[in-house]
């Protein structure tokens, strides 16, 4: 199966505008077998399935993972 190399992750900014961050797929594969998408730092680190189901990984201690309101695959032109 083909997956995007790269995602937009949209989170919900109380009083703010929504944050956006940007991720890519890695050579990872996580506990449903589907690709794991990381942001440049490393830090934000998220398992995407094929029907674009998002589940968050912890890439460090005491993170308080939320889930986005939306995966957006991005494509050659939108990066």
């Amino acid at each position: 199966m083909d997956y995007p190399e790269c995602y937009e992750l949209v989170f919900q900014a109380p009083a703010v505008e929504d944050d956006v961050v940007t991720v890519h797929r890695t050579e990872r594969a996580g506990a449903g077998g589907y690709p794991v998408y990381e942001d440049e730092s490393g830090i934000v680190r998220a398992e995407i399935s094929d029907r674009g189901e998002v589940r968050m990984l912890a890439s460090g201690g005491h993170q308080m993972l939320q889930t986005p309101l939306l995966a957006r695959p991005l494509t050659h032109r939108d990066r």
